[in-house]
């Protein structure tokens, strides 16, 4: 299915008239002098080797320039023009240069540099829509996703030989999360050459109850925003008491209805910050090859929340808390399936806690952090008497720390495993009180789940008619017991700060680890710009 998106905007007549007398300037060359023609793009292609594999493979047949590619130069040069709408770095395509070489185009020579430079122009655009524009593990060592990239001789393949529309079509990313995205991006920028939300709400926190100058801004804009009508109420009554509160809840606030400081720095962000967000959230989805039509679990991190999605409706949602923002805590951003699960787990202690924690501690005191265990390389518990901590450091301690199976193991009563290389994992916590906090990132890197029980009896009701029953047997024997998935479930650790629900409404999230602020930078050097937004 194609989502073609944006396909009559202003600027497409001039464009498309433009285009035309080109391909009439053209048409009478064509192979004029052949061998010019051949040797010139040769060249200019041989710094490519995909662009000079493909040429080379088709008898150095054109795409772009010769008399019969009018349609498929118009619709390419068409839909570059869309790359301020996609939040992708316009220069990169440079449509104006493009089209002054294809006007200026004199001899055979000229012609066959300009047919390459429409191909590196296409195969660029078809990789960052279906792929993005950046790497994004050169930006954060955290965004660990596998990006999927396509191979450039089928982008050249489809192109040649499909209908140009319906290819370049194909290209878009298809989620409705992404057209939500652009949706949002276009109504920030209109809303931005309106004058934006209007002055900010000066002084400190706003209660229901008060009047003044702090609450008419408030109210004005809160109206701005989209989350009260229009009213000349000067008090803040219970209207913009609701009004508050669904902020809250686009936010991920506490929803108590008052204007704190937490809240009052949300509302002061302006929707210059707010695009950029979009921007970010759109190149996050070019990243997303996923299904989300299947079941799966999705844990955004900066919502500090996990969610079970079946055919784009929640059916279970919890609280987590996340890795610390620390260099080597955050928790990593990659998809997986989740395969088992384990009740009553031990808890093996990751070696960079035991050499950076414990190994200190041990080396002081030989009996410090008595609840965990001291195993050999044969996994194999040894009497800490025998060993002789300061005999060791970081690198060459060759024991293992283990917390067998209790109520305060660190992994509570049950994880959830999704075997992987960064050894993260979805688990209980006996550090219950961590879950009332707004801003939840406090772990090693693992997610810690506030309604672990609830979530292990929504997995084993898809695999038996009685799972309280089935995990609570397990449970009471006090004895790590693993319970395979008879169907692994998906697992996708995001990061949007930016992210449209249900209805379609963009919430906005906290950037808790600076990794959107980083790959704004990114996007800004590869040459994306606010549209309209100056400085």
């Amino acid at each position: 299915m194609f989502f073609p998106v944006l396909r009559k905007l202003p600027c497409r007549p001039a464009l498309v008239s433009m285009s035309l007398a080109l391909a009439q300037g053209l048409t009478p060359a064509a192979h004029a002098d052949g061998t010019s023609f051949t040797q010139s793009l040769a060249a200019s292609a041989s710094s490519d080797a995909a662009i000079a594999e493909w040429y080379r493979t088709t008898g150095y047949a054109t795409l772009w320039t010769g008399a019969a590619d009018a349609a498929r130069r118009e619709a390419l040069l068409s839909a570059l023009a869309t790359a301020q709408d996609h939040g992708l770095p316009v220069a990169r395509y440079d449509v104006a240069k493009l089209t002054a070489m294809l006007r200026a185009a004199e001899t055979e020579g000229d012609r066959g540099r300009a047919e390459v430079e429409m191909t590196r122009a296409y195969l660029a655009w078809a990789h960052d829509l279906t792929s993005g524009a950046l790497t994004p593990k050169q930006v954060d060592a955290g965004i660990v996703r596998e990006i999927n990239v396509i191979d450039p001789q089928v982008l050249l393949s489809r192109i040649a030989r499909g209908d140009p529309e319906a290819v370049l079509a194909w290209l878009e990313p298809r989620s409705v999360q992404y057209l939500q995205l652009m949706k949002a991006k276009l109504g920030l920028e209109a809303q931005i050459a309106a004058g934006g939300w209007g002055e900010t709400v000066a002084g400190g926190p706003v209660l229901p109850g008060d009047t003044g100058p702090a609450v008419i801004a408030l109210r004005d804009r809160l109206v701005r925003m989209g989350y009260l009508a229009p009213t000349a109420v000067a008090s803040y009554d219970r209207t913009l008491q609701a009004a508050v509160t669904a902020f809250q809840l686009s936010h991920g606030l506490t929803p108590d209805g008052a204007v704190g400081e937490g809240t009052l720095a949300e509302i002061n962000i302006g929707p210059e910050a707010r695009l950029k967000s979009v921007i970010v959230a759109m190149e996050r989805e070019r990243w997303m090859h996923i299904d989300r039509e299947v079941k799966h679990v999705w844990v955004n991190l900066p919502d500090f929340r996990a969610k079970i999605i079946d055919g784009g409706k929640t059916i279970f949602e919890t609280r987590v808390v996340i890795g610390k923002n620390v260099p080597d805590q955050r928790s990593p951003e990659f998809s997986d399936e989740m395969e088992h699960m384990v009740i009553n787990p031990s808890w093996g202690v990751p070696r960079s806690i035991i050499v950076k924690e414990y190994l200190p501690l041990l080396q002081q005191n030989p009996n410090a952090v008595g609840h965990l265990q001291v195993v050999d390389g044969r996994g194999r518990v040894v009497s800490r008497g025998s060993v002789n901590f300061a005999a060791y450091n970081a690198r060459n301690f060759p024991y293992a720390l283990r917390q067998p199976p209790s109520d305060g193991n660190a992994l509570g009563k049950v994880k959830f495993m999704f075997p992987n290389q960064y050894n993260i994992y979805l688990h209980d916590t006996p550090s219950k009180s961590l879950f009332d906090k707004e801003v939840r990132a406090y772990s090693h890197g693992c997610i810690r789940v506030a309604d672990p029980f609830a979530l292990a009896h929504e997995l084993l009701s898809w695999q038996t008619d009685d799972a309280e029953a089935e995990f609570e047997a397990a449970l009471k024997t006090g004895k790590e017991t693993m319970v395979k998935l008879k169907e692994h479930l998906p697992v996708h650790l995001v990061y949007f700060t930016a992210y449209p629900d249900a209805k379609g409404r963009i919430g906005y999230r906290r950037d808790v680890y600076g990794r959107d602020a980083a790959l704004w930078s990114a996007l800004q050097a590869a040459g994306v710009e606010l549209a309209g937004v100056q400085g």
